[in-house]
């Protein structure tokens, strides 16, 4: 079964980036991605919906 995610950037706070994961095992997933409001690639970690 897949769990419905949020991806928010640790610099400024937003939320830019659904995806989904395995609701099995593995911790809360950390992906360097880009941020528009930041203009940058930052650290995104995993927020609940």
């Amino acid at each position: 079964m897949r769990d419905y995610i949020s991806l928010e950037c640790t610099k400024c706070g937003n939320r830019n980036y659904r995806t989904s994961k395995q609701t099995r095992g593995g911790g809360k997933l950390e992906l360097k991605k880009y941020c528009k409001f930041c203009r940058a690639h930052t650290l995104h970690k995993e927020k609940k919906k």
